[in-house]
Order: C-alpha cells, then sequence, then structure tokens
C-alpha cells in the first residue's frame, strides 16, 4: 500500500469510473487497474466490485478511501514542512470563482496583496452546475462556490469556509409598481416574467419555491446565467428575476425588494482540498478572502438606505 495507491483509490470513489479516474490523473486505464490491483493484495477483504459495466467501492473501499483523505493531509503536511516553499509567503495560489464572486471577490484580493511578499494568484473564472463545483478542487487551491441555504451541503471530500450568507432579492425595474413596496410576496410576483438561471444551477430552486408559495407555476420568460445580462434585461422590461443583494454593482434603472415566505439565500463558499492549507501563501489568500467578504457585507450595510434600492449589477 502506497500513497498512489490510496491516492486512485479516493478518487475513484469520488468520479465513479476507472476512465475518469485516468482522465484526471493523466495516466492510462490500464495504469489505475494495475495500481488497484497492487493495493487490493494488501487488504485481506474486496475494495471494489462490479456494479454493471461499472467498478464501485465496497464498504471497505470506501473506508479506505477516506482515510487515504487523512493519510494524504498527512503525508503532505510531513512533505511540507522540509520543503522550502512551505514558508514562502509568495507562493502560487490559484482561486477559481463563479461570475459574480469574482466581480466581487477578485478585486479585492488583486488589491490587498499587491506588490512583492504577497502569494501570486493565479484567478479562474468558473461558470459550473453547483454539483461540479467540489470536483474543480482537483484544479485549484481555491473554488469560490454558491449554493442555496437550504441545499444539501458540500461533501466531505472537500473543506468548506463560508465567505458570506447572502440574501437574494427581486430585481425590476425602478418604476416597475411593485418598486412601490418595501417586500414583496409570492403572490405579488406570480404573475410576471421572470429570467431566471438555467437548470442545475442555484437560485433555480428558490424560483420553484416562489411558485409553489403562490400555489401557481412561473412564466420563465428567459433563462441566462450571468446577472450582469440578466440586469440589462430587467432594465429593459423582460421580467423580475432574483439577484444577489450583496455581490452586484450599481444599476440605475434597477431596484431590490426583498421577498417575503420564501428562504432566499445562497452560501458563497470557498472550497479546498484540506492538505492544500499547509501552505502559507494558501493560508495568506484565504485569510484575505474572508476580509474581502467582511467588506463586501459591511459596504453594503453601511450605505445609507435611501442608496440601497438601486442594484448592482455583475458578471
Amino acid at each position: 500500500m502506497d500513497e498512489r495507491q490510496l491516492r486512485i483509490l479516493r478518487e475513484l470513489g469520488e468520479l465513479g469510473s476507472v476512465t475518469a479516474v485516468a482522465e484526471a490523473l493523466l495516466v492510462t486505464p490500464s495504469a489505475i487497474s494495475q495500481q488497484l490491483r497492487l493495493l487490493q493484495r494488501s487488504i485481506p477483504v474486496p475494495l471494489t466490485e462490479r456494479d454493471g459495466r461499472r467498478l464501485v467501492l465496497t464498504d471497505a473501499g470506501q473506508a479506505l478511501a477516506g482515510a487515504a483523505v487523512e493519510v494524504e493531509t498527512a503525508l503532505a503536511r510531513a512533505r511540507h514542512t522540509v520543503e522550502e516553499f512551505v514558508a514562502r509567503p509568495d507562493g502560487d495560489v490559484s482561486v477559481a470563482a463563479f461570475h459574480s464572486a469574482g466581480a466581487a471577490f477578485f478585486p479585492l484580493l488583486l488589491r490587498a496583496l499587491a506588490g512583492p511578499g504577497h502569494p501570486v494568484l493565479a484567478l479562474a473564472d468558473e461558470d459550473v452546475a453547483q454539483d461540479d463545483f467540489p470536483r474543480l478542487t482537483r484544479e485549484y487551491d481555491l473554488v469560490l462556490a454558491h449554493r442555496l441555504d437550504h441545499a444539501p451541503t458540500w461533501p466531505d471530500t472537500v473543506t468548506v469556509t463560508t465567505l458570506l450568507r447572502e440574501p437574494l432579492d427581486v430585481a425590476m425595474p425602478v418604476d416597475h409598481p411593485l418598486a412601490a413596496k418595501r417586500r414583496v410576496t409570492p403572490r405579488d410576483v406570480a404573475d410576471e416574467p421572470w429570467i431566471t438561471v438555467h437548470d442545475g444551477f442555484p437560485v433555480m430552486a428558490t424560483i420553484d419555491a416562489i411558485a409553489a408559495a403562490a400555489g401557481r407555476r412561473l412564466h420563465l420568460a428567459h433563462r441566462i446565467n450571468e446577472f450582469a445580462v440578466v440586469a440589462e434585461v430587467v432594465a429593459a422590461g423582460g421580467g423580475l428575476a432574483l439577484m444577489p443583494r450583496w455581490t452586484m454593482r450599481r444599476h440605475p434603472a434597477l431596484t431590490l425588494r426583498p421577498l417575503s415566505g420564501v428562504q432566499a439565500r445562497r452560501h458563497i463558499d470557498a472550497l479546498y482540498r484540506p492538505e492544500r492549507t499547509a501552505r502559507t501563501a494558501f493560508r495568506t489568500v484565504l485569510r484575505e478572502l474572508r476580509q474581502a467578504a467582511r467588506t463586501i457585507q459591511e459596504g453594503e450595510e453601511t450605505r445609507p438606505k435611501g442608496a440601497r434600492g438601486t442594484a448592482r449589477p455583475a458578471t
């Protein structure tokens, strides 16, 4: 039993097939199968079994895969303690984010870490379905992901630091009749056309909850994921939309109104593999992300009440 074999078992449990593991680790499927056979020789109970054409983990395999996370973390920490780069404050750190989080967090992060002696950032945008965010932690040190407040939690394969719990408000043109209300209800908005995200992305569950609370289906006129585009469509009279309250730039033609009667809030979380935390540069970036989250929230909450009516569209 060695570290590579345990890593393969862990990846098999996450990805569900030998082919997917081979693609993730940039080796051939036969090489993966050979390592699994070698691992099995050292274990007295079966680690894998066939489920149709798929190779899946047995209960013993799942237990060992869980232990592999701890082993990989411990080995990573042991190596890092004797390697110089662990203590380097200016190491490379990659950060991926969905669009509106990138628009809100990336500028603050770049300004906070500008100049020599700070981590070197590599930023990327990743607009993926909610279930795909954890897999991105194989490619990036930190992944900014979002999920609805009542959605299932992230899997145990990643470590989670919650940055924001952000309300979702109803966006509408400033001259819309509903803009005169301080809050709106599902019945208020049920007969309006809606702009919302594609299936599989966060926000759709809240749209469904509005329909359930109102007792009728909503008319989903447009399917657009990027909030910058959504804001322009709302401003042009294309319908209402749910938009995050804090991670938005102001738009003079829009107003946001809180939604009553439905739980409308999303988590913005930093996802990462636990072994990443051994690096000084990583911890610095994570600390600055927490500070950026406070700045984003406090900046909105300290804005005069009269200035909160306009939305700030983000990408």
